[in-house]
This record gives structure tokens, C-alpha cells and sequence, in this order.
């Protein structure tokens, strides 16, 4: 039975890029995707089946896989209702809940809602995973083999906890970014030419997530092994103490929580 995805955007491709890298085949995945350019370029990048309607999709299949933005989720769902059998239904649109997908799929609840990040386009990704109760070991499993083609996975206990996960993961790396940009332009502020600034600034980022990824040690203990008494680096600190960078970082996160949980209202409509 095929893989079947909705929609053929950038993190479709990501993942089945992923997955042929990994132990799927071509002809195991078909792409629902109404645009014929986007589907011929599907076609020649992956060798893939590309189809333009859902009803051409082969249905039911061991998973179908969601990819469209969510304002146009509801409409095209409406065409697979009735289809599904046994489908396993994997959601990746942000903010969508297990109800307002299963309401309409006219009732399945064989869903797992899924929040990877943009680093999964380089594999490179986290995706935290949540499954309907009525999903059993097998389900999760082809979840997870799923989302594991483009980076780690994480389960998390309840669906609330979705909101927290794009607050953290899934709108994380817009904060990274922003913090490369802020350090790119301070060593801008210090007369380094634009290239050398942002070599600076980004192989900097990276090599500390690489050394922090690559430790047993935490966050805090490398940070400490970094900073000498009254040194640079702990005048540097010192300045992001007071003003509280960590209290900062905590708000900002507690709103994209509290955003992506009206965006769930919003999009998902009754619960």
C-alpha cells in the first residue's frame, strides 16, 4: 500500500526526500498536488507518482500524509472522507487539532498531529508527535518512521502540549536566526565587512550547538567553562543578565504558545 501525501510544497518534498534516502522505495509514494508544474518537478526530482486530484489516489493506504497549509485543510479533506479504511492519517499542518481533522474526515481518528521545523528541509529537524488514543503500536510506529526522515522525534504525553512544542522547536529557529542577525550586526558595529561579520556570527552559532549537541555536559556547565571570573565574557553576560535575556526568552515562547492556541480555535473552528 503507497504513502500517499496531500500537497507537494517544501516539507512534502522534505520528507520524501527523507524517506527515499532512507528505506522507502519511489513507488511505494504518491503526491495529491493540483498544480502540474509543482507535481512535474516532484516527479523528476523523486521518480515518484504525482497525481492531480484525490480522487486518483490510490486509497486506502498504509498512511496519507497531510502537507497543505491549514486555512485550506478543511476543503481539501472534504474529498478523502469515506475513503480511508484503515489509513493512517499523519497531520503536519500547524495548528490543526485531532478534532477539527477528524470531523472533517467525516469521523477517522486514526491520526497522528505532527509539528517538524524547518530544518527538517536539511534533515536536520525536530518534530514533536502526538497520536489519537484509537492509534495502536504499529500507527506510531509508521508516525515516527515517517517524521524520522527528516531529523529526531519526540512524543509528547497531550495534544496541549502541541502548542508548547512550536512555541519552542517549531518557531525556534526564527530565534536563532534573530540572534545570528544580532550578532552579525554587533560585529558589523565593530568595522568587519559584511561577509566577515556574518562568518563570525553564524560559524559561531553553529559550532557551539555542535560542541553543546556533541556533550554530555549541559547548557549551563558549558556556559560556565566559557566564562572566567571578570573576563570578556562575563561582562558580556552580565550586561545580558540585567536585562533579563532568560525572562525575555520565556515570554516570547509564552506567547507563540498562547498564539497557537487561538490559531487552533480559529482554524479548527468547534472543538
Amino acid at each position: 500500500m503507497s504513502i500517499v501525501f496531500v500537497g507537494g510544497g517544501n516539507m512534502a518534498a522534505a520528507l520524501i526526500g527523507g524517506m527515499l534516502a532512507g528505506d522507502f522505495s519511489a513507488d511505494e509514494i504518491t503526491v495529491v498536488e493540483p498544480t502540474e508544474a509543482a507535481r512535474a518537478s516532484l516527479v523528476e526530482r523523486f521518480g515518484i507518482s504525482a497525481v492531480g486530484s484525490a480522487g486518483a489516489a490510490p486509497l486506502p493506504a498504509r498512511a496519507l500524509v497531510l502537507a497543505v497549509k491549514p486555512q485550506q485543510m478543511e476543503a481539501a479533506l472534504a474529498a478523502y472522507r469515506g475513503r480511508l479504511g484503515d489509513t493512517l492519517v499523519v497531520s503536519i499542518a500547524a495548528g490543526l487539532r485531532i478534532a477539527a481533522l477528524s470531523r472533517w474526515l467525516g469521523g477517522h481518528r486514526r491520526v497522528v498531529r505532527c509539528m517538524p521545523n524547518t530544518p527538517a528541509l536539511i534533515r536536520a529537524g525536530i518534530t514533536g508527535l502526538f497520536a489519537d488514543p484509537s492509534v495502536d503500536a504499529a500507527g506510531r510506529a509508521l508516525a515516527e518512521r515517517l517524521l524520522a526522515a527528516v531529523g529526531a522525534t519526540v512524543w509528547l504525553a497531550e495534544e496541549a502540549q502541541m502548542d508548547a512544542v512550536t512555541a519552542i522547536s517549531g518557531s525556534g529557529p526564527a530565534y536563532v536566526f534573530h540572534f545570528i542577525e544580532a550578532l552579525e550586526s554587533a560585529a558589523a558595529g565593530f568595522g568587519f565587512d559584511g561577509p566577515t561579520a556574518r562568518k563570525l556570527a553564524l560559524d559561531t552559532v553553529l559550532g557551539a550547538a555542535r560542541l553543546a549537541a556533541a556533550s554530555d555536559e549541559s547548557p549551563a556547565t558549558l556556559r560556565e567553562r566559557v566564562t572566567s571570573k571578570g573576563g570578556t565574557t562575563a561582562a558580556a553576560l552580565a550586561v545580558m543578565g540585567e536585562r533579563d535575556l532568560v525572562g525575555l526568552v520565556a515570554a516570547a515562547t509564552r506567547a507563540a504558545e498562547a498564539r497557537g492556541r487561538e490559531l487552533g480555535d480559529e482554524l479548527g473552528g468547534e472543538a
